[in-house]
């Protein structure tokens, strides 16, 4: 069986002050010419279809327009819900939509229920474990102290009770919404973090022939038989390295996985450019990035006059400035957002409190700290699915 691995379309979501509704459309058809031209048995769309849990009409229509070609090329689709998706509006008629092919799974007690198409070889179980927020999950999977991998392992121990009621040879696909061990981030992902932890091992996944994974935006291989497809568009500058693709899978008879990648449309390059003004302006190494999407650091000791209009005669696509001027660690003019880079929250409180009170907090200090920032998220999330 031939699967097209996909995720991450965060329709409606802009970059910096870029409509991408237009690249997301050519995305879209760039999809449904993939599955024709490579007999495309089953698409699997492991999470955050919309950027946001109310999206934009525009993103809705895309979204709607997107399910009706998926479902005239006669190709199942399975989809979950991500961190970013409203799971009850993405699932809102997922019964009939089922009818045409599309099976959105978005109920997180539907784990164990998987969507069964069969090849000329026999069944193939696609199990949909939908994005599991922890502390709204806890309960419906019976464990304790909420965490990523507690909930996952627990939804993970349903896939495998069902499948092995299933006939021998049954080959099995899940599709989750998590961030795996051995992932690299980018800076355009929601924060997951529970507990201080936002990371579940691979091995949670073992027992199935291929793991389609969400949530983190660049294309990489886990192990062989976990992988994520990452977005198909940029939504960050941390992204610009990034080769923006899909993953074309092959299940053979026994399960084996073979996986080709697959590039994606992108609407425009992006780079990241840094120095001082004038250098950046005479530079002839940066001649290749003029036509792309800039984002430039300016290391001027002195802020310089009109920075982005200077800099947009030579790169007319800049859509970030920032200025980090060359100075000493320990320079008092060092900013604010330079000494908190690359910490959590979590470490952030703590240095809060070491620098009040002149001791940093215990071990039970931390764990209080620790579950008001989970409090927080978990009511976040709650508000969120309620709007």
């Amino acid at each position: 069986m031939r699967l097209l691995h996909t995720s991450d379309w965060h329709l409606g979501r802009a970059f910096h002050r870029v409509n991408m509704l237009g690249a997301q459309a050519g995305f879209i058809g760039h999809l449904v010419s993939t599955v024709r031209e490579h007999d495309v048995d089953a698409v699997v769309v492991s999470g955050d279809v919309y950027d946001r849990a109310v999206p934009p009409l525009a993103a809705v229509e895309l979204f709607d327009d997107a399910l009706h070609r998926l479902a005239d090329l006669g190709v199942p689709t399975v989809m979950i819900s991500g961190n970013h998706d409203s799971a009850r509006r993405l699932g809102v008629g997922a019964g009939l939509i089922g009818r045409a092919g599309i099976h959105l799974r978005t109920e997180p007690s539907a784990c164990g229920n998987p969507v069964v198409l069969r090849d000329d070889f026999g069944d193939v179980a696609f199990y949909g474990l939908p994005y599991l927020e922890p502390a709204l999950v806890k309960d419906e999977f019976g464990v304790d102290r909420p965490g990523h991998e507690a909930v996952l392992a627990a939804a993970m121990d349903r896939v495998r009770a069902d499948l092995a009621t299933r006939a021998r040879g049954t080959r099995s696909v899940v599709l989750a919404h998590a961030f795996v061990t051995g992932g690299e981030a980018s800076d355009s992902e929601r924060d997951i973090t529970v507990g201080g932890v936002a990371a579940v091992p691979a091995g949670v996944f073992d027992g199935v022939d291929y793991a389609a994974l969400g949530h983190l935006h660049g294309c990489q291989t886990i192990t062989e038989r976990v992988r994520y497809s990452g977005s198909p568009l940029p939504y960050s500058f941390s992204e610009a390295d990034h080769r923006k693709s899909m993953w074309l899978v092959d299940l053979d008879a026994d399960g084996a996985v073979t996986a080709e990648r697959l590039d994606c449309p992108v609407p425009r390059a992006l780079a990241r450019i840094r120095g001082t003004l004038a250098d950046l302006l005479a530079d002839p190494g940066l001649t290749r990035h003029e036509e792309a999407w800039i984002e430039a650091t300016l290391t001027d000791a002195v802020r310089p006059a009109d920075p982005m209009a200077r800099l947009a005669e030579r790169f007319p696509h800049t859509l970030s400035l920032a200025f980090a001027p060359e100075r000493a660690p320990e320079d008092p003019d060092v900013s604010y957002a330079q000494r908190l880079a690359d910490r959590t929250d979590q470490e952030i409180a703590q240095d809060f409190v070491a620098h009040v009170r002149g001791a940093g907090p215990d071990e039970h200090e931390q764990d209080v700290l620790r579950d008001a920032f989970d409090a927080v998220r978990a009511d976040e999330a709650v508000r969120e699915v309620a709007r």
